[in-house]
């Protein structure tokens, strides 16, 4: 025996019985190692916050500038314009954006008037105007933004993280999805855990309703623990049976994280000793019941972050009979207007708050959809919108040593394709990951034989994007 993990293995009790045998000592949550690495080099941030914008915001309406767009509107873009990457064809004619740009902040950046609050915070923005994907299509798309894999059964970026780096909470999850009652499409799988142990897969709070089901206990405090030294004791005889018992130690974790979360969880649930100006900040006053509910989640955000909580994601609420929140194939104009109503206020609090409380530094705040959107159309009418397009679209990020008031990468005039410093999603997670103290090819977990990373054989880390 080498080490203390395999005495414990050879001892049939594992780390999870080490666990539920001192469940609420401080020695026995120190011990509870799951074989997650713990960072590669100094790190330049501790926690992520990724706002999903499912569906795929417009490029060419938000955060680039193409005046050409609008001057060759309605003409034709011809064969040399189609692409394999987006929904076109030549006899398609181009759509310039129905919303004003300007350069906001000292830094000058272009923000369209489609997000007049994020406007504000220009300065603390890196966007990257040149990122490219794999597939047009909603459900491989955000796969691959949360995988590195356009196909399902590979664990997602926050799950990696909290294998990678665990958790500084001892009373919360480290991987926490903030959902607004829409699973985007690719389903669970975009905030699965996969072949990674099970406690690093994503806890759910939702907006309404019940924060988590069950989380108020049906027995007593002493009835539980009873209730937890049997599993105690099950998984000891189930352990000593088995080869490998790195799934029921999991498992275990979860029922402990779960046994915690009782008093945690309502806790940072509510907001009520936050202040009016706070909560008329993110909007959690507003009468737009939507908006309410998203301007909730970022306020829980920030919530969680303060309580050490790993990688926390939010989802946009769907706001329309639609496939995604931002999927306009039609009436652009009144929906990504809608959509900016319901996020944009909140997101720019979440960074504002961030901010000032001394947070945004060791935070990175991610706001990305899965894909941009044509910048041309069938044809030029009052309702007409944009269709998936992935050979160039935007995204930002905020805080956690990314360089704020920049954009990094070019499209073509028109918007249609990358024309300078393309990236990948792989590039992005690769990035995080090393602003997190984590180095993308060597963080792995052996599976199926072999070494696997979230980025496989791809991605570099972008100097450019950070300090």
């Amino acid at each position: 025996m080498n080490n203390r993990r395999d005495f414990l293995k050879y001892t049939s009790n594992g780390f999870g019985m080490l666990a539920l045998s001192s469940m609420l000592a401080e020695q026995a949550r120190s011990a509870q190692k799951d074989g997650s690495q713990r960072g590669h080099h100094r790190p330049s941030a501790k926690q992520v916050i990724f706002c999903f914008m499912d569906g795929g915001p417009s490029h060419v309406d938000s955060f680039d500038y193409k005046p050409e767009l609008a001057r060759q509107q309605g003409k034709p873009i011809g064969e040399g314009a189609v692409s394999k990457l987006s929904q076109s064809s030549a006899g398609r004619v181009w759509f310039g954006s129905p919303w004003k740009f300007r350069q906001r902040g000292e830094s000058g950046l272009w923000v369209s008037d489609l997000f007049p609050h994020l406007a504000t915070i220009a300065d603390d923005l890196c966007v990257v105007r040149s990122m490219r994907g794999i597939q047009p299509l909603h459900g491989q798309q955000a796969l691959l933004l949360h995988t590195g894999r356009v196909t399902g059964g590979a664990p997602s970026l926050g799950s990696w993280i909290s294998y990678g780096l665990g958790s500084e909470s001892q009373n919360l999850p480290s991987y926490v999805l903030l959902n607004n009652d829409w699973i985007p499409n690719g389903g669970y799988e975009n905030f699965s855990s996969a072949f990674l142990p099970a406690n690093h897969a994503a806890t759910l709070l939702r907006a309404k309703g019940a924060t988590v089901d069950n989380i108020n206990p049906a027995d007593k405090l002493a009835i539980q623990r009873r209730k937890l030294r049997l599993l105690a004791a099950q998984d000891k005889s189930f352990a000593g049976r088995t080869s490998d018992s790195v799934a029921i130690e999991s498992a275990i974790r979860n029922y402990e994280t779960a046994f915690r979360m009782q008093s945690a969880i309502p806790e940072v649930a509510s907001v009520a000793d936050e202040t009016e100006e706070t909560l008329a900040m993110y909007g959690v006053d507003s009468d737009h019941e939507l908006k309410r509910y998203y301007s909730l989640q970022c306020l829980r955000a920030r919530r969680l972050v303060e309580r050490g909580v790993r990688f926390i994601e939010i989802t946009c609420p769907l706001t329309h009979s639609n496939n995604s929140p931002w999927d306009q194939h039609g009436n652009i104009k009144k929906y990504h207007e809608e959509n900016s109503l319901i996020t944009g206020q909140a997101v720019t609090a979440l960074i504002t708050d961030l901010k000032r409380r001394g947070l945004l530094d060791q935070t990175i705040v991610i706001w990305a959809g899965e894909m941009g959107r044509t910048p041309h159309n069938p044809k030029i009418t009052e309702t007409c919108g944009r269709d998936h397009h992935v050979n160039g679209y935007s995204i930002f990020m905020a805080g956690g040593g990314f360089r704020g008031g920049t954009a990094y990468g070019k499209t073509d005039p028109f918007g249609n394709s990358v024309a300078e410093n393309p990236l990948t999603i792989h590039d992005i997670h690769a990035t995080v990951l090393h602003q997190m103290g984590l180095d993308h090819e060597q963080l792995t977990f052996r599976f199926g034989g072999r070494d696997v990373s979230l980025t496989d054989v791809h991605g570099r880390v972008v100097d450019e994007l950070i300090e």
